[in-house]
């Protein structure tokens, strides 16, 4: 809305945000600087002592388990994360501290203005190909991230991935890696061991370089999150920050809103929602899903996010949902794109459908979707919405109807 702007000095937008927004329009009217969050965040790190979480999958999660780890610490980080924070409520929080903590949005490529001391990144993948037109762009550009790091900083790198791997031999900076696989009979610098998955959580032994760091327990599903754990685990030693209480602020994260989120249980019936929209991140849920909850069925309903990523990444998605057992998907969410001819959701169902999955529906009009679901569903039933969108309403409607009345 307009008057959302009032008297404000400055309006920084996402880059999720179009030139037409009335926010937007409102603020160039009054002569308002507009500026990217990029920008404002660089000028934020270039006070502080910056940490940036990077890479194609993982980044919010990963940013908001570093930041509890610095804060349970004492270091009273300031934290700009991209998903509210289950403990805060909120996706920021401002601290006394020296430290900045943020997740770094590559999207757009804005993350190359930010100057962190210490970085950390996940993982590469064939995302955001609109911006970068290949992935070869998108390696040259995490390898300029990684490489401005000062020389007395440290880049946080994940050795399981094979295209951050290929990259190391150009780093020429201090880094070290986390994983929990060994390559050629060399083990990550971060090595996770013993590692015991269960419904809501996982257990696990630390080792740096040989070193023992003992056990540690988390409260969030999925070997993934065991790798995001080792990011928190090597920035905090690099921190100083004490191994029991980087092993007590890990035990007591809680997760981000719409990451595996748990909505609610009715009629024996589980609906979890996640945010999860690019195939390897889908994959990742679902394997958490099926290792927490292998006896239940596992009901999918998932809402492609832009044109342009699907029609990337439509062979990827073929095979994205092979561990569900329904699967319904809606018309593609279009986050401000123009509508690309020959991308649909229907194709996106076909192709799945031709990939050999035994059971997928293409839902036209979303607001049908429970209705459809509905009569599917048994008790025991799992069921996952998924997708950056908004299915996550759905998954809301659905335990609604399924939530007897008094």
């Amino acid at each position: 809305q307009e008057s959302n702007v009032g008297e404000a000095q400055v309006v920084v937008i996402s880059s999720a945000v179009s030139a037409q927004n009335p926010e937007v329009v409102a603020a160039k009217a009054k002569q308002i600087p507009v500026i990217p969050r990029a920008e404002m965040l660089a000028e934020l790190m270039r006070l502080k002592f910056g940490v940036a979480i990077a890479g194609a999958h993982g980044k919010t999660t990963t940013t908001s388990m570093v930041a509890n780890v610095l804060a349970q610490g004492g270091l009273d980080p300031t934290m700009v994360i991209g998903g509210k924070v289950n403990a805060l409520g909120s996706h920021a929080r401002l601290g006394r501290g020296d430290l900045l903590v943020a997740e770094a949005d590559e999207s757009d490529g804005s993350f190359l203005r930010l100057s962190p001391t210490i970085v950390a990144v996940t993982n590469l993948d064939r995302e955001h190909l609109d911006h970068y037109g290949s992935m070869e762009r998108i390696n040259e550009c995490f390898l300029e991230f990684i490489n401005k790091v000062p020389f007395y900083g440290l880049a946080v790198l994940c050795a399981d991935d094979d295209r951050l791997r290929a990259l190391f031999p150009n780093i020429v900076k201090r880094y070290q890696t986390y994983g929990l696989r060994e390559r050629d009979g060399v083990m990550p610098d971060f090595f996770a061991t013993e590692i015991t998955l269960n419904q809501w959580g996982a257990e696990f032994r630390a080792q740096f370089r040989g070193r023992n760091l003992g056990p540690f327990r988390l409260a969030v599903p999925g070997r993934h999150n065991v790798s995001n754990a080792l990011v928190a685990i090597a920035i905090g030693i690099e921190l100083d920050v004490p191994v029991d209480l980087i092993r007590k602020a890990l035990a007591a994260y809680t997760g981000v809103e719409r990451r595996f989120h748990l909505r609610g249980e009715a009629n024996g019936i589980m609906v979890v929602d996640d945010y999860g929209h690019h195939p390897t991140e889908i994959k990742a849920t679902l394997a958490a899903a099926k290792q927490g909850w292998g006896d239940r069925r596992l009901v999918v309903l998932f809402q492609p996010h832009r044109y342009t990523r699907t029609r990337d990444l439509l062979e990827d998605f073929a095979k994205a949902f092979d561990q569900s057992d329904l699967l319904f998907l809606t018309e593609i969410y279009a986050a401000g794109e123009q509508p690309i001819p020959g991308v649909s959701g229907a194709k996106l169902a076909d192709i799945v459908r031709a990939a050999g999955h035994p059971s997928v529906t293409f839902v036209e009009q979303k607001d049908t979707l429970v209705d459809q679901v509905l009569p599917r569903l048994k008790s025991g039933d799992l069921v996952i919405t998924l997708g950056a969108g908004d299915i996550w309403k759905t998954g809301l409607g659905l335990l609604a109807r399924l939530t007897p009345t008094a």
